[in-house]
């Protein structure tokens, strides 16, 4: 029973981070861009689009397909950013946490749910 007690305790610890962790990555503002920069998106910490920016060049009917390819890419540069912080942040949450099958921390391919 005293492991059984260990494991809840860490369980509760884990929990703790994890909340502190989901506050940071909403209050956390990441930035992608695209195109040299003609085009920059924000994101926040759990990926929702907080800002655009595209550069006034680039808002040519003909140049149309150009900024839409841009956009695309100035988000998937920022998302690439928000997985590689929030990767970042669970290992800081899950560090020296010993629960078993974990291997101290979370099984490999754990994505959070946001």
């Amino acid at each position: 029973m005293k492991n059984l007690a260990g494991m809840m305790k860490q369980a509760q610890q884990m929990q703790a981070k994890m909340q502190e962790m989901q506050a940071r990555l909403e209050a956390t503002l990441v930035e992608g861009s695209a195109g040299a920069g003609m085009v920059k998106l924000t994101l926040s910490g759990k990926g929702d689009m907080k800002k655009l920016t595209i550069d006034p060049s680039l808002v040519d009917a003909e140049e149309k397909e150009v900024l839409e390819d841009l956009i695309v890419a100035a988000h998937a540069d920022a998302r690439t950013k928000v997985e590689a912080m929030m990767a970042e942040e669970m290992q800081k949450a899950t560090a020296g946490l010993n629960i078993p099958g974990m291997g101290g921390g979370l099984p490999g391919g754990f994505k959070l749910p946001f």
